[in-house]
């Protein structure tokens, strides 16, 4: 039987367009990718911060900061504004964001200051990114266990390593800055987990391991760091 022809704007424009479809459709999830550069640039830092391997390792860390932690977490964050998922584009474009300014800082700004000077600028770069990373640990509470962990163990990070660096890393801020670092792998550690909770889901089509959502509401997709409305849309986490 043929179908009745409409002219009912009404029932026209409740139904969706080709063009609109293709538009909304979701990508690939871009979190695992901007979660593992986050990850191991992190690791590599932290571990450095804690003087678990030497200082020098800084040189490994900015081809990475660069490249890795923030080319492509900027990458994942505009592939989440066309997911249409506020939540993680606004994390993977300022952390990415994070890793670039932070190599143009370490690498020219700093360059022939004091060191005073040096401990004043980094300090009140970690802090003001701690005040941002507080934030976004209260908006994580949408999201799931995995990721709100993440956002919980890098607040901490930021503010021992801005307390540790404003105080001089001297006297008792040299074991607040290291253990602003140590604090730093244990966020790399669950960010890394995070990320291969992800693809490992994602890869094979079931929840192989979980992440425990905190917003039943919302279809937290493979990796939980997508936030849907059942209706399939994205929705602002």
């Amino acid at each position: 039987m043929a179908d009745t022809v409409t002219n009912d704007p009404d029932v026209l424009s409740s139904k969706p367009t080709v063009v609109e479809a293709t538009v909304h459709a979701p990508i690939g999830d871009p979190a695992p990718i901007g979660l593992a550069g986050f990850a191991m640039t992190t690791m590599v830092l932290s571990l450095a911060n804690a003087h678990v391997i030497g200082t020098s390792a800084v040189n490994a860390v900015l081809p990475l900061a660069l490249f890795y932690g923030g080319l492509a977490q900027l990458l994942a964050g505009m592939w989440e504004v066309r997911n249409r998922n506020t939540f993680g584009a606004l994390a993977f474009t300022s952390y990415g964001a994070f890793w670039l300014s932070f190599y143009f800082l370490i690498k020219y700004w700093t360059v022939g200051l004091s060191a005073g000077a040096t401990n004043d600028a980094v300090g009140f770069f970690l802090l003001f990114w701690g005040v941002f990373t507080f934030y976004m640990f209260i908006a994580s509470m949408g999201t799931n266990v995995a990721v709100m962990l993440v956002f919980l163990s890098l607040t901490v990070t930021f503010f021992l390593l801005a307390a540790g660096t404003l105080g001089g890393q001297s006297g008792g801020y040299f074991q607040v800055y290291e253990a602003g670092g140590y604090a730093g792998i244990v966020t790399a550690a669950v960010a890394w987990d995070t990320t291969f909770a992800g693809v490992t889901n994602a890869t094979w089509k079931r929840t192989v391991l979980p992440v425990v959502p905190l917003n039943p509401g919302a279809d937290k997709g493979a990796h939980g760091l997508l936030v849907r409305r059942p209706n399939g849309r994205a929705a602002a986490a």
